[in-house]
């Protein structure tokens, strides 16, 4: 996270009283004593300065949005300046564009928004008290039906605007805390979440996958602070997003060996049980997600079956598409045991970065944000199911490694984007030829899904060399 914090500037008229002559004395009339560089500097509000932090942590050099100098209820809604006035002019006219395909959603196959539809239903379910009995389209944890019964908050919309109105709010919080991260305007963090979000066309609005991101976000963005409280609050929203879909739990992946990782960890768990044991309480079938996950098969947008359609492509497989847990799925001989190889492939990727957080020797202030980027791609490229929403994780992910200087991510984020341009043909453009294994649709998925592994194995090489190897800088 980013622990880089600049000295606080000293207040107005206090460097001319320094220079007017008279020397600064004490009531005795004695000389003030100068204050040494050792002594504790009292916080605002006579907060009680962080303990130390662990050998393996790194300084506090940046200013985060969620320090207690800074985190006020104006961090989020003050934009300031002509880079950041730029910044709320593109998002407003990217948004709006989005929200105009929404509303016409007939690119492609069409039918993009049919998803908030179906929350719908669930809301309805959730209304009778009740988790989506038996239902094989829903796959998610118990927190996700947070966000679906979330418009409910608004009574006055329809069930489809209000959803769309949140996504954007959450569009927004994520936009402007980039932005007040990256307050030096020399990181461009915010620009790529701004301009990235939009490559996906008008897909993000219509599922749930910004709010997830945005705890994730927020929660990077909390840890790289210097208070306990700052901590505590990441590991928090780290917890919450976990249980709404399960991978911004990724985001305490880097934490610093010690202080940092205590707390984080900590409330992430004691958040997440809390959270389930209420849904469980108030819900039934809190669980029930978990009965809908051992049959899934290859989906047709992930790398395995893109293996599977070259393979059908040039005759040497014989099996077909099926649609099947609200996705299309390749079924046919050898689908199983490719599923099999993919959780593998998980579980190494997984033992890879433990191994990296026990082999790393130094961590910067972009450490953790490096970290929670290679691990959602690692988890990604090896998964057997890919949808286009998923870019909305990565996108969110580079953008905040891009408000620290220190990243080594960049390489990786100049990856992502054309990755995610080349989803938004994949789905809803041309997903026709995707789905029917057209040369077109071959060659849109096997140039996507080469950059995501590519990035995902660069973001695994840069992270390692940067913290774990002897001879990194």
């Amino acid at each position: 996270m980013t622990n880089d914090h600049p000295e606080s500037p000293p207040r107005p008229g206090s460097e001319a009283r320094s220079r007017s002559g008279r020397e600064a004395r004490s009531p005795s009339g004695s000389e003030a004593r100068p204050r040494s560089e050792g002594e504790t500097r009292s916080r605002p509000g006579g907060e009680t300065p962080a303990p130390p932090r662990s050998a393996s942590e790194p300084p506090a050099l940046t200013k985060s949005p969620f320090d207690s100098d800074t985190f006020t209820s104006a961090t989020f809604v003050t934009v300031s300046r002509s880079p950041d006035l730029a910044l709320a002019a593109v998002w407003i006219l990217a948004r709006a564009g989005m929200l105009l395909l929404l509303v016409r959603d007939d690119l492609g196959i069409g039918g993009v928004g049919r998803e908030v539809g179906l929350y719908q239903y669930w809301y309805g379910q959730f209304a009778a008290g009740t988790f989506p009995p038996g239902d094989a389209m829903w796959q998610y944890p118990p927190g996700a039906g947070l966000v679906v019964m979330g418009p409910g908050l608004l009574p006055w919309l329809t069930y489809f605007q209000a959803f769309v109105a949140l996504t954007l709010l959450a569009d927004a919080v994520v936009t402007l805390a980039l932005a007040r991260a990256d307050s030096t305007h020399l990181t461009h963090g915010a620009w790529i979440w701004v301009c990235g979000l939009p490559l996906l066309l008008h897909l993000p609005l219509a599922r749930y996958d910004v709010q997830t991101t945005a705890l994730a976000v927020l929660a990077l963005l909390a840890l790289g602070a210097r208070s306990t409280t700052a901590h505590r609050l990441g590991g928090a929203l780290a917890g919450i997003g976990a249980m709404v879909k399960v991978w911004p739990a990724l985001a305490l992946i880097g934490t610093p060996r010690g202080r940092t990782t205590r707390e984080a960890w900590t409330a992430a768990a004691v958040t997440a049980l809390v959270l389930l044991a209420t849904l469980a309480l108030l819900f039934s079938e809190s669980l029930g997600f978990l009965r809908q996950q051992g049959g899934r098969g290859i989906q047709i947008e992930s790398l395995g079956g893109t293996a599977l359609a070259v393979a059908h492509a040039t005759g040497a497989w014989s099996g077909r598409v099926d649609f099947r847990y609200g996705a299309f799925e390749y079924v046919g001989p050898y689908v199983s045991t490719l599923g099999h190889l993919a959780l593998l492939l998980t579980v190494l990727a997984f033992g890879w970065l433990l191994l990296w957080r026990l082999q790393a020797r130094r961590w910067t202030p972009a450490t953790p944000l490096d970290a929670a980027l290679a691990a959602v791609l690692l988890f990604t490229v090896t998964s057997r199911v890919i949808s286009p929403q998923y870019m909305v994780w990565l996108i969110g992910l580079a953008a905040v490694c891009l408000t620290s200087r220190h990243t080594v991510m960049r390489p990786v984020a100049l990856l992502l984007l054309p990755a995610a341009a080349l989803s938004s043909l994949a789905y809803p453009v041309l997903y026709a030829d995707v789905v029917d294994g057209t040369a077109t649709g071959l060659a849109v998925m096997v140039l996507r899904n080469g950059l995501l592994l590519a990035a995902a194995l660069l973001a695994a090489r840069r992270l390692w060399t940067s913290t774990a190897t002897p001879d990194a800088e």
